[in-house]
């Protein structure tokens, strides 16, 4: 029933569609314009660098609340598997910003939200995400690399970590744990799998963060 319950109370966090509320508060749905997706990435090309931090920051709170919010519930009652509640509530938030039901299931691929349950779940993911992410990012500027590369990371890591006892929980719970990390990087990759494609195919769109590093690329492409 704990699973069931932190699940439900990160999916109702994850239904605070940030890109979408911005857009509206603009006059826009953000899922018509651009690549039609609710997130960070298609918000900072359609609305802009304040929108796209705005967006990543409400995004990544969310997941961060939903996690909060169920360890304050469960972790004096359920101190032994307090990390496999945290994993079931991020992934109710994530669940809830991709498939949204007031948005008829049409929300975004889940990457903020991941970024949010990475910060709050357990330190040790923090600077490996960072260095990983931001280290692919800015080498090649596909967002969608860094994230995909950063998920499969993020699911070595899980393994390892549970393995060497870091979690302090029983084999069965640890196996747990690594299905539901599985399902979300699956999960993730499937909704990349139009950038996937591009990916290969090297049509893949590439992010700036200014005009001005845009601006550099293209010329040293066009040059």
């Amino acid at each position: 029933m704990e699973r069931v319950i932190c699940l439900v109370i990160g999916y109702v966090f994850g239904l605070f569609q940030t890109s979408y509320i911005y857009g509206k508060l603009h006059g826009i749905d953000i899922r018509d314009y651009g690549s039609g997706n609710a997130g960070t990435t298609n918000t900072l090309r359609v609305l802009g660098m304040k929108a796209g931090i705005l967006v990543l920051a409400g995004d990544i709170v969310k997941c961060i609340l939903a996690i909060v919010v169920s360890g304050l519930i469960f972790d004096k009652t359920h101190p032994d598997m307090i990390y496999l509640l945290k994993i079931y509530a991020a992934a109710g938030a994530i669940l809830g910003h991709n498939f949204p039901f007031y948005l008829r299931f049409k929300g975004g691929k889940g990457i903020a939200a991941t970024a949010g349950m990475i910060l709050a779940f357990h330190p040790y993911f923090i600077p490996v995400a960072v260095v990983v992410f931001f280290g692919i990012f800015f080498t090649t500027h596909y967002v969608s690399l860094g994230s995909l590369i950063l998920y499969a990371v993020f699911f070595i890591e899980m393994v390892v970590l549970g393995q060497t006892g870091v979690f302090g929980m029983t084999q069965p719970l640890l196996n747990e744990l690594y299905i539901v990390t599985a399902v979300l990087t699956v999960m993730a990759y499937y909704k990349h799998k139009e950038n996937i494609k591009r990916l290969l195919s090297g049509t893949e769109r590439k992010t700036y963060l200014s005009h001005k590093n845009k601006e550099s690329a293209e010329g040293g492409e066009n040059g």
